[in-house]
């Protein structure tokens, strides 16, 4: 771990490969998407060891304890090393497959539900 004390938050979520680029961290964090200790943050601010960093990236909102800060970015086997990651059980449920399809989530592109797709849905959500 670095002996470092601070970085900017865009540069922090890049280097533990929270987001992909470092350009789509800026753009979360202008977004309003980015939260240090529940205040939203511009790129520009500086994380520090022992910060809760809250993520929101739909349809789940991730919560990290910052452990350390690396000098540059770590492989995806070292992140552990620098974050915590303190998630509620109750977020991670919304990745699993069921979650979505009880809600009646339907991928972009294939249009509208078909009759039989419909009396489905209402089934599931008890209306009729």
């Amino acid at each position: 771990m670095s002996l470092d004390n601070n970085t900017r938050i865009d540069k922090w979520l890049w280097m533990l490969r929270i987001f992909k680029t470092r350009s789509l961290a800026t753009e979360e964090c202008k977004k309003g998407r980015v939260k240090i200790n529940d205040t939203e943050v511009k790129p520009s601010k500086e994380v520090k060891i022992g910060d809760t960093v809250t993520v929101r990236k739909s349809p789940v909102i991730y919560s990290y304890v910052v452990k350390g800060i690396p000098k540059s970015r770590v492989g995806a086997k070292l992140v552990d090393d620098y974050l915590e990651n303190i998630t509620p059980d109750e977020e991670c449920a919304k990745l699993e497959p069921g979650f979505l399809a009880f809600q009646g989530h339907r991928k972009p592109g294939l249009g509208r539900p078909t009759k039989k797709e419909r009396r489905t849905l209402d089934e599931l959500r008890g209306s009729e």
